[in-house]
């Protein structure tokens, strides 16, 4: 790892300022998926994919449900996140660069409305959407999915890896000195609700089942700041898993998140994450594996698909209205 400047994960220095080249920006445009890392109270990174969008002020936004908040929570309470965009499945890009957005988060759900207006127009215009011919009557019912919080990240630095050769040396970019960062929304108040679900108790089915989903994302923290990375490779081993990192990327000892996961482009995805961490400092890391984390897959046909993407709605529609109550909102409507 080097030691000038504050980003001790890479292996070469950021140029500051300048505009990213047009290749970048049109992984941001057009992707569908993006790995999303926020920090839990304890500094340790949890990485999910989620859908990724640009922001009108230039930020890179990303969502999750007002039904279970716990991505925009922590960026809430530590705005320093990652988006990996290292997945074009659905993005229609022929070899593009797998980049690396190391940026501070600004929660937003201040008016729920307004969030749920601006999720309801562009999800059912990005591409591959499952949505985008359904009747309105239909989304109405499903004021569950869209309620939104909006994470939006200013880029702080830039890494990526042209036409996704993670053997090859990175290229990157920094903002220019000076550059502000907006502040989240007030917290809501009243108590958090109890999490859905209860944890695995056991990670090793999850990691025979995450081995069929290709080479994990790798995060860790270095100099403080989330490291989110796709692997060059990936091996089980009694304990855990055996990653090799991308070129320009070494390890930092403490806790890792591995996330495997497998997204169609057209509404199936399969993922897991494991939570870990290791003593390793090199390209390739040894990773213990401590658990798994819950998961909500949408594997198989379209009508698995649809039944795994339905079974949890009464038990959202509550999650909603009770989230709703803690910000003093009225839960939002569906409208087109």
């Amino acid at each position: 790892m080097i030691t000038q400047g504050r980003q001790t994960g890479f292996t070469t220095a950021a140029p500051e300022g300048g505009v990213l080249p047009a290749e970048v920006r049109q992984v941001f445009e057009r992707s569908f998926v993006c790995e999303y890392t926020s920090l839990t109270r304890a500094g340790r990174p949890v990485t999910w994919p989620v859908t990724p969008y640009v922001g009108r002020d230039g930020t890179l936004d990303v969502t999750t449900g007002l039904s279970y908040p716990d991505k925009a929570e922590r960026a809430r309470r530590d705005p320093r996140v990652a988006l990996l965009y290292s997945d074009p499945a659905g993005s229609g890009l022929d070899r593009p660069p797998v980049v690396l957005v190391q940026g501070r988060a600004a929660v937003r759900d201040a008016d729920l409305q307004a969030n749920t207006d601006r999720y309801v127009r562009e999800a059912l215009a990005k591409a591959g959407s499952g949505l985008a011919g359904a009747p309105l009557f239909l989304l109405r019912g499903l004021t569950w999915y869209f309620a939104r919080v909006y994470v939006e990240v200013t880029p702080e630095r830039v890494t990526w890896w042209p036409g996704g050769d993670l053997s090859a040396a990175p290229r990157t970019w920094a903002c220019p000195s000076g550059t502000s960062f907006a502040r989240s929304d007030p917290a809501p108040s009243g108590p958090r609700l109890p999490s859905r679900s209860a944890a695995p108790v056991d990670w090793r089915p999850y990691a025979a089942r995450a081995m069929g989903l290709g080479a994990p994302v790798v995060s860790m923290v270095a100099d403080g700041l989330p490291v989110t990375v796709r692997a060059r490779s990936v091996v089980r081993t009694r304990r855990g898993f055996e990653v090799l990192l991308p070129a320009g990327v070494t390890g930092a000892p403490g806790p890792v998140c591995l996330t495997f996961h497998r997204s169609s482009g057209t509404g199936g995805q399969e993922h897991v994450v494991l939570l870990g961490s290791t003593t390793g400092s090199g390209d390739l890391l040894e990773v213990e594996v401590e658990r798994a984390l819950n998961d909500w897959s949408l594997s198989g046909g379209t009508v698995g698909r649809t039944w795994s993407f339905l079974r949890h709605a009464k038990e959202l529609r509550k999650r909603v209205r009770a989230e709703a109550a803690r910000r003093d909102q009225p839960v939002p409507v569906v409208r087109r």
